[in-house]
């Protein structure tokens, strides 16, 4: 079946931005590896990258956040993982030359029950996925729980609770019932999951948020 005919609206919902699936969710996560880029860029600037650093990226999607983190970690090692079959083969397409040279491994998983050890990672990134995370405060402590002792958690999304919001903005957050906290609410959940150092990034004129928290060693 074609999309071509579809408009963006049409493809974002056949596509369904929660759980990607089939052709339109394919085309979806291509254009939302275009989409996110600046909001992804601004917030990976709140890592301090070091040469051989293990990170993960929760909800891949696309792929193009992995591909990006990689060149940042010449002698790294990156994951991805994503509840999605189509996410998972999208990333790994954006990601083969990674993959072939064992340094990228990309897994079918949920935010829910993560298949890592205790400690395993120095950075933990997720972008546009928390709107979708089923029990917020229990998946962040499930991230916590696989972060390294001072290690360091990016939760991203270009939108977060404000007084002006534009109405798109309202109307697709109750069309696609998408989680959206407002500061003083992420704090809190982060708190809650066991946190340290928390930090709030917002950028000047625009809606993005990033969301930062440590793993006290």
């Amino acid at each position: 079946m074609s999309y071509e005919k579809h408009n963006e609206n049409d493809i974002t919902q056949m596509g369904n931005p929660a759980k990607p699936q089939g052709e339109a969710g394919k085309e979806m996560l291509i254009r939302m590896n275009d989409s996110h880029f600046e909001v992804t860029g601004w917030a990976l600037s709140f890592f301090n990258f070091k040469d051989y650093d293990t990170i993960l990226d929760i909800g891949c999607g696309g792929g193009l956040t992995l591909n990006r983190i990689s060149k940042k970690v010449p002698n790294g090692k990156i994951y991805g993982v994503d509840y999605s079959d189509i996410s998972v083969s999208t990333s790994k397409e954006t990601n083969a030359e990674d993959i072939s040279s064992g340094k990228a491994e990309i897994l079918k998983a949920s935010v829910e029950n993560l298949p890592f050890e205790n400690d395993f990672f120095e950075k933990i990134i997720t972008v546009e996925s928390f709107y979708f995370w089923p029990e917020p405060i229990e998946n962040l402590r499930e991230v916590r729980r696989i972060l390294k002792p001072d290690g360091q958690f990016l939760l991203v999304a270009d939108i977060y609770n404000r007084d002006d919001l534009p109405q798109h903005a309202k109307e697709n957050i109750a069309k696609y019932k998408l989680r959206n906290p407002s500061i003083e609410e992420f704090h809190s959940m982060f708190e809650k999951a066991g946190f340290s150092e928390i930090s709030i990034h917002t950028k000047t004129g625009t809606s993005w948020i990033c969301v930062e928290g440590k793993k006290r060693a």
